[in-house]
């Protein structure tokens, strides 16, 4: 019980509804008037808020879109389906899970922006979800058969020629039958756990008038897609779980089957490595492997098929996985869709060019003056790298080159998320050897990628570098890394400060900026950073950098403020993935209603809707959908000589809240021209866009003329 309380305590540090009934008096007035209070500011807020949830699933419909949109390439439209349903998975796993323990713990909660009791949100979900199963049938549906028109078939059984059929049985015999593990279930065959996201063939079956539960885990040594033999450049594959499914009656010879499915359980995966009952002194790297493994066994949220049960069989399932009918569903689409990254490789090169976005190079900028190193460089001119259109080749240089120099005596840096192959892994840890002072602070937390920052923080320390995994209430989010030198007898500073992570593969499919900077105010403020996070102290303020949970929402609103001041004159452009925290939207608001004119660029969740009269009709809120994640976090406020920060935190509790986030200035005319060239694209009236409208729906814009696509178009700049 005390790791569920603690598991819905941190679930509770991620949503907005946490407050309403926090911080009640003793005192029946007090508390009768507070919560007269927040009910007439809720029924306020309902004017220009949005459920999150509600928004989130708005938000991966639009990614699901892009799979009907005939100027993608082909096979890049069947991506952007399986991106759209492994997005879902982790909505189920992350969020439908963590309200779910938030509701055993407080059942009288509320969502804050619409009033909405659990089981109305839960309603008002899987409502909503289950429109999105079947336009994701229809794409795929779609796709395929535009795929077969390209020679590309993914075949039924009833496809199958006689000669196919022959390559199937000999198949099934030698490769599949040898590795199956069947299990009917009985008196002594309890039903068994079934993993996260793994498919499962399940049978109905009869012997001697008794019905009982056969099944038969997918094998995981064996692809989920078998090619069939093929001539010329025709590509013909079917389904591992076709195939075993036709051979049941050959699996379970003492049977008669009754009816057949294939299904898959999603489970809660919001496991928390702060619970009680570990020692003080344990290691996280140790506890957090334990709750990985932990990770696979917690409570099912869903059950996906790929057809309705049958009554006996849906009947038998739900009451064994202890979930109900509302969380069922059925998909036409493949269950496992983790084959379509491979599936390149099995069509002809050229074939398969036509039906992929065009490959890139990133640009390597800014090109060094000859002669002139990357230390010397930076510390003369500011740098600002977007990412993917500009390699992050130069970061990496620099990183490379500080390990070699004599003048450089400590590189720290925040590691959040990394590729699986990693240069930044190998030129920290040959700082190290080097005898440079490498301070890494590893984010083991970062979910879903727990496991690989363990096998690379073990790795960093072999190589002699100082690892430390963060601040048990607070995840460390920033994107933060300071280089020192000694110049004669001064310290001097290399700071960079990023939206994004220091992955080299996420920098080649998302937009992100970094910059980089020799300001001694600046790199001031990130040692101090540096050392305030190593004796676990939050609560600093900064000259230049803001940072979270101490300063970021607090400079966040007096930088809105400073807007309202100047009513219709004010300006506010802000980039970010999600808007959910109530105290800037009603910040946004109030600068809405002064005159400002506000645009947002926001990808994914947003708690606000725009254009509401009396509330937000100065607001104006797109989102981008494209080939790149649009990931870059920029807040830009006023006209003349207007304040600029990078971050890492979107305007979400708990970035501001439970995370260590960094937000950091740019003070160069050039780099923020180029900033707001971007920024300008983005909101040009012709460039394509989902635009929200005052209800919280979305129209992709524009309609008619010219339609500039700002990813696109940002690649052809590079280029050039």
């Amino acid at each position: 019980m005390a790791e569920k309380n603690s598991r819905i305590r941190k679930a509770l540090e991620h949503t907005d509804i946490s407050s309403v009934e926090a911080g009640y008096g003793t005192d029946a007035e007090e508390k009768a008037t507070r919560k007269a209070a927040e009910e007439r500011m809720r029924k306020l807020r309902s004017n220009y808020m949005l459920n999150r949830e509600l928004s989130w699933l708005k938000f991966n419909e639009r990614v699901l879109e892009e799979a009907f949109d005939e100027k993608n390439p082909l096979l890049e439209r069947l991506r952007f389906i399986s991106i759209f349903g492994t997005n879902l998975d982790e909505f189920f796993m992350v969020r439908i899970g963590s309200l779910l323990d938030i509701q055993l713990m407080r059942p009288k909660l509320v969502d804050s922006k619409t009033g909405w009791t659990f089981d109305e949100q839960f309603s008002h979900v899987y409502d909503a979800v289950r429109p999105l199963y079947k336009r994701r049938d229809e794409a795929y549906e779609l796709v395929e058969a535009a795929l077969r028109k390209n020679g590309v078939y993914n075949l039924e059984l009833e496809d199958l020629t006689k000669d196919d059929h022959a390559f199937i049985r000999k198949f099934y015999d030698t490769a599949i039958a040898p590795v199956l593990s069947p299990q009917v279930v009985d008196a002594h065959h309890p039903f068994p756990h079934l993993i996260n996201k793994k498919p499962y063939v399940v049978a109905w079956l009869k012997h001697d008038n008794h019905t009982m539960l056969g099944l038969v885990p997918l094998p995981d040594d064996i692809p989920y897609t078998v090619f069939l033999p093929s001539g010329g450049e025709t590509v013909r594959y079917i389904r591992l779980s076709r195939i075993i499914l036709s051979f049941l009656s050959e699996t379970f010879p003492n049977f008669k089957v009754l009816d057949s499915n294939l299904i898959c359980v999603t489970r809660n995966a919001d496991i928390d490595p702060t619970q009680e009952g570990y020692d003080v002194d344990e290691d996280i790297r140790y506890r957090m492997k334990r709750l990985l493994k932990r990770r696979q066994r917690l409570a099912p949220v869903r059950l996906d098929c790929i057809k309705p049960l049958s009554p006996a069989l849906e009947e038998y399932l739900l009451t064994k996985l202890g979930i109900t009918k509302d969380v069922v569903f059925y998909s036409k689409t493949p269950l496992v869709m983790n084959y379509v990254g491979g599936l390149t490789k099995h069509i002809p090169e050229q074939k398969a060019a036509l039906m992929l976005y065009t490959p890139f190079d990133p640009v390597h900028t800014p090109k060094l003056p000859e002669g002139m190193c990357y230390l010397e460089y930076v510390s003369e001119n500011d740098v600002l790298l977007s990412y993917p259109y500009e390699s992050m080749d130069f970061l990496l240089n620099l990183i490379k080159e500080a390990a070699e120099d004599p003048s450089v005596l400590s590189i720290r840096i925040t590691i959040y998320r990394l590729s699986s192959k990693s240069k930044l892994v190998d030129y920290l840890s040959r700082a190290a050897e080097n005898g440079k002072d490498v301070s890494v602070l590893m984010e083991l937390r970062a979910r879903f990628d727990e496991e690989n920052n363990i096998n690379w923080s073990e790795r960093l320390e072999d190589a002699g570098c100082q690892v430390s995994y963060g601040l048990d209430s607070y995840k460390v989010h920033s994107k933060l890394c300071l280089i020192t030198r000694r110049i004669g007898t001064e310290l001097a500073y290399i700071t960079h400060i990023g939206t994004g992570n220091f992955n080299e593969t996420t920098a080649r499919l998302y937009t992100d900026l970094s910059l980089l900077t020799a300001d001694k105010e600046i790199g001031s403020d990130a040692a101090e950073v540096f050392r305030n996070v190593g004796v676990n102290y939050t609560d600093a303020r900064y000259r230049r950098l803001w940072a979270s949970p101490a300063t970021m929402r607090m400079n966040i609103i007096k930088a809105i403020e400073d807007q309202i001041d100047r009513g219709k004159k004010g300006r506010i452009i802000i980039k970010i993935n999600a808007l959910t925290d109530s105290e800037l939207i009603d910040a946004l608001v109030r600068a809405s209603q002064a005159g400002v004119k506000i645009d947002m660029i926001i990808r994914g969740i947003c708690c606000m809707k725009p254009g509401v009269k009396g509330f937000t009709e100065n607001i104006r809120i797109i989102s981008i959908i494209g080939r790149f994640l649009e990931h870059s976090r920029i807040y830009w406020f006023g006209e003349k000589d207007p304040v600029v920060y990078l971050s890492s935190a979107d305007f979400m509790t708990r970035n501001l809240d439970s995370r260590v986030e960094i937000a950091g200035p740019i003070d160069n005319e050039d780099l923020r021209a180029k900033v707001r060239r971007d920024l300008d694209l983005m909101l040009g009236e012709q460039t394509r866009r989902w635009e929200m409208e005052p209800e919280g729906t979305y129209c992709l814009l524009p309609t008619s003329g010219e339609v500039i696509d700002s990813q696109k178009f940002q690649l052809e700049v590079a280029r050039d």
